[in-house]
């Protein structure tokens, strides 16, 4: 009999949070705004983070914060005040990868769970029984390890001690992404939080004793990208995770669109919830499942190494590009009397184009775009300003936190 797992889901900001939790999350994790590994994401202010968490327990969900750079001295001080004001706002857990950091938060706020970030490459039960020694409550596996490996874990792990691994999103190319590129050609740690995803960049070769002279490592007319890892994606083998003993399936992406998270989310919440009610069901719609989460940006898909060291075929060599099933236009932040629902525009469209309303329960309904007003109620052509609040007619009707989308060209 399988366990059920967490839904865990990233959010790159309020919005995008009460996204992840109407579309089904269980768990949701953020970041505030210092000592998190993704500096370039919106993040939260400590009142953004008590509103977030405050509309998450109201509905059952619980809300993660990343701690997780690998701390240098002059970061100490900081990071004492910041778990201090933690403690006081009450999130379910700290996600930390630097022992310093978990002795800090054990003195700090002792009341706060703590899970063991996949920055801290946890690649053995022996570290897993470690950290747990320290206080942690959950070890995020290594990105680097196989289902095999991982059912060897959790078969010599207490079983109060909880296994969480991510199973859907970007991949880094580093050992579990402990990169030294970002900081070594830019002068930006990636480990600080702020990387700038060199992997993602074409390169060439220069021979020693002919400087200047560029060789690009070419596929095609477009050269390649010998570093860029696809991304991530085990919809389509949700029974090997329940069967390895999996606590929490994590979805990679707090710098992702509410689109984004609306996708996966809604994907996994279903294809997780079918497997466990009837596998054979599970079965049937996973060519739905599969096509939910090929409706959002990615680039293209691999198992990474969970079925062993993975080959050429998680390698992107010919396009650095992503694939782009929808684009994201707004998100449903409330419906008027008179049907109009209001929206914060994302993206350019117009009256009379035809474009779909995703909705949390699996409903994707196609409408056209009748009339768009302004905040002073004039009626526009089109929306073509970013984060222009709008109110739209669609000729259907519309819920708080359904999506506007239309289909990518």
């Amino acid at each position: 009999m399988w366990k059920r797992p967490e839904l865990l889901v990233p959010a790159s900001s309020l919005e995008v949070l009460k996204v992840a939790v109407m579309y089904g999350a269980d768990a949701v994790y953020i970041g505030g705004e210092a000592f998190g590994l993704r500096a370039k994401a919106k993040n939260f202010s400590m009142d953004e983070m008590r509103e977030g968490i405050a509309f998450a327990r109201a509905r059952g969900v619980k809300v993660y914060v990343t701690a997780n750079i690998i701390a240098h001295d002059a970061d100490l001080e900081g990071m004492r005040a910041y778990f201090q004001e933690l403690g006081e706002i009450g999130p379910d857990a700290l996600i930390i990868a630097d022992p310093g950091a978990l002795m800090l938060a054990k003195e700090v706020c002792p009341q706060l769970a703590v899970h063991i970030s996949t920055q801290a490459n946890n690649t053995n039960y022996k570290t897993f029984c470690f950290w747990k020694s320290l206080g942690a409550s959950r070890v995020v596996c290594a990105r680097e390890l196989s289902l095999g490996e991982i059912r060897e874990i959790r078969r010599n792990i207490p079983y109060d001690l909880e296994m969480e691994a991510f199973v859907h999103g970007a991949m880094c190319i580093s050992y579990s992404g402990r990169c030294l590129l970002s900081s070594s050609l830019t002068g930006r740690d990636a480990n600080q939080g702020a990387c700038t995803h060199p992997c993602r960049w074409k390169y060439a070769l220069m021979e020693e004793t002919r400087p200047g002279e560029y060789f690009p490592i070419e596929e095609n007319e477009r050269g390649t990208y010998i570093m860029n890892s696809k991304d991530l994606c085990m919809i389509s083998h949700i029974p090997d995770l329940l069967d390895a003993g999996i606590d929490s399936f994590k979805i990679e992406g707090r710098m992702k669109t509410a689109l984004y998270v609306a996708s996966v989310t809604r994907a996994y919440r279903h294809a997780v919830d079918d497997c466990l009610s009837d596998p054979a069901v599970y079965e049937r719609n996973l060519p739905r499942y599969e096509q939910w989460v090929s409706e959002c940006t990615y680039r293209q898909f691999t198992t990474g190494f969970f079925y062993g060291r993975p080959g050429e075929e998680a390698q992107i060599y010919d396009n650095h590009t992503y694939e782009k099933g929808y684009t994201y236009l707004g998100l449903a932040g409330s419906v008027r009397e008179d049907g109009l629902v209001c929206i914060e525009q994302r993206n350019k469209f117009s009256v009379g184009e035809t474009i779909e309303i995703m909705k949390p329960s699996g409903e994707n309904q196609e409408v056209t775009v009748r009339a768009i007003f302004d905040e002073e109620g004039e009626a526009c052509e089109s929306a073509p300003h970013p984060k222009q609040k709008l109110y739209v007619d669609v000729g259907a009707p519309v819920k708080v936190f359904d999506i506007l989308r239309r289909k990518a060209e």
